[in-house]
């Protein structure tokens, strides 16, 4: 009888280093005991009579039939592995199993057929309750994260997670819990409730958010969706007591009660250091007509495309823009309005650092745009290529934007003036390096341009660090 044991199934060519481990630990394959069967499995087609997992103790069997359905629809032994392969990634995606691995054998029993196969998943759960200790890097700070983490809770996925993160700029610590549709991973709900606290010492203001929200995620033809409500009590006060009167009038409680949609299309081949590829994102919000204090209409939107040019380099392009409308003569709040410059947006200037401003302080606006285009390319000489040089990038860089506040009596050709009045714009270069694929680092000598009064720049080497840059 013939079988094969698989650790970890990579797609074909199935030898050698393409699989990751040494193939005596990948496939193992024993001499058949019928040599006219082993022949039929290799030359002819196969059927997969049955799909068996083992190892299973709180999940539920039927959550798991739609990942391993697909094994069954195999026609020769190649199939059959490459299926496997594709249900097995589908069951540690599920994050609810520490190992899964593959056997594939010859059916025994009275109804086995000659060409019949059957396949087994042998998987170890996930412990009840698990811990985890990291930092994240967020856009130009960094924080310590403690999490508790109950995987598998009713045994269909379910995960409830406490987390704690304590940061440079912002603390907090949050409950969630993440239910995925049976079948369709992409297709989940989470529900959230939290506790935020953040100092913005661009607007000499600290802000404790207080909230709930629900999320619905789906994947729609070639677009991925999130439907969602979020309930806040936001609590603003001043940084220092030399905060402006702007800031000390926005100082108080008020409620937010506001449902979003966004829409998002990504094909590029990575999010840290794409070499091809574009992203359309759009987010709506509207806030007001669930109740609350904060009322108003909110939209924006960011591009990139990227396109690999010669000598390993590659060009992008990117373009954010955004409005907000108050609705029902209420002002706009300065926790909601945009903010932009500093080394992830338009660099050469201080962290969000153009636009209106009261005494020092920033106060954001209701509308601005940002563009930039880049050049990356490898370190000269190339050093450390094929290792840890790969993680660096030489950059070359222009952007330009601008932020203010539009007077929504007038049209849209004066709203377009405004915005194209008093644009700042800088160049430069520098080097990135790439940490995992969660996060970037910027170290850029920039000459900032178009500088207005009341704008604080940074003129030479500027340091970024961050998840989304312009």
């Amino acid at each position: 009888m013939g079988t094969v044991h698989a650790r970890s199934m990579d797609p074909l060519p199935m030898h050698g280093r393409d699989m990751g481990v040494h193939p005596d630990d990948m496939i193992e394959v024993q001499e058949a005991e019928h040599e006219t069967k082993q022949e039929v499995l290799e030359n002819k087609d196969v059927v997969v009579q049955h799909v068996n997992i083992e190892g299973l103790g709180r999940t539920k069997e039927d959550l798991l039939g739609y990942e391993i359905s697909e094994v069954f629809d195999a026609k020769n032994l190649i199939d059959v592995m490459k299926k496997s392969h594709i249900a097995r990634q589908k069951l540690l995606r599920l994050g609810i199993f520490k190992e899964v691995e593959v056997v594939i054998d010859t059916s025994d029993g009275a109804d086995a057929l000659p060409n019949g196969l059957d396949v087994t998943f042998e998987v170890t759960e996930m412990k009840r309750l698990t811990g985890s200790y990291n930092t994240m890097v967020g856009n130009n700070e960094g924080s310590m994260v403690l999490g508790v983490k109950l995987p598998n809770v009713f045994g269909r996925a379910e995960k409830l997670t406490f987390q704690f993160s304590y940061g440079t700029k912002e603390t907090s610590y949050g409950l969630s819990f993440f239910k995925p549709q049976p079948g369709n991973f992409e297709r989940n709900l989470t529900l959230n409730l939290y506790k935020v606290t953040g100092q913005f010492p661009w607007s000499s203001l600290k802000e404790t958010d207080r909230g709930v929200s629900t999320e619905l995620n789906f994947p729609l033809w070639r677009t991925n969706h999130t439907l969602k409500w979020e309930g806040v009590w936001r609590e603003l006060g001043c940084l220092a007591r030399s905060a402006s009167f702007a800031v000390r009038e926005e100082s108080g409680h008020t409620l937010k009660s506001a449902l979003s949609h966004t829409m998002s299309i990504d094909n590029r081949n990575s999010a840290i250091f794409p070499k091809k590829g574009a992203l359309l994102r759009i987010n709506q919000e509207l806030a007001g007509y669930t109740g609350g204090d904060a009322s108003f209409l909110k939209e924006d939107f960011e591009l990139q495309v990227n396109r690999r040019l010669v000598w390993d380099s590659v060009l992008s392009a990117s373009l954010w823009g955004g409005c907000l409308l108050p609705i029902g003569g209420r002002p706009s709040s300065i926790a909601d309005r945009f903010y932009l410059g500093g080394p992830t947006s338009v660099r050469g200037f201080g962290m969000y650092s153009i636009g209106p401003q009261s005494e020092g302080d920033y106060l954001g606006g209701e509308a601005y745009w940002a563009g930039g285009l880049h050049l990356y390319t490898p370190l000269p000489f190339r050093p450390g290529r094929g290792g840890f040089g790969d993680l660096f990038r030489t950059h070359f860089f222009l952007n330009a934007g601008n932020l203010c506040n539009l007077n929504y009596g007038e049209g849209p050709r004066a709203h377009l003036q405004r915005l194209a009045e008093c644009v700042r714009w800088s160049y430069g270069a520098g080097i990135v390096l790439r940490l995992g694929n969660i996060a970037r680092l910027e170290l850029n000598y920039c000459i900032p341009m178009g500088v207005q009064s009341g704008d604080r720049i940074c003129d030479g080497v500027q340091f970024g660090a961050g998840i989304r840059f312009l």
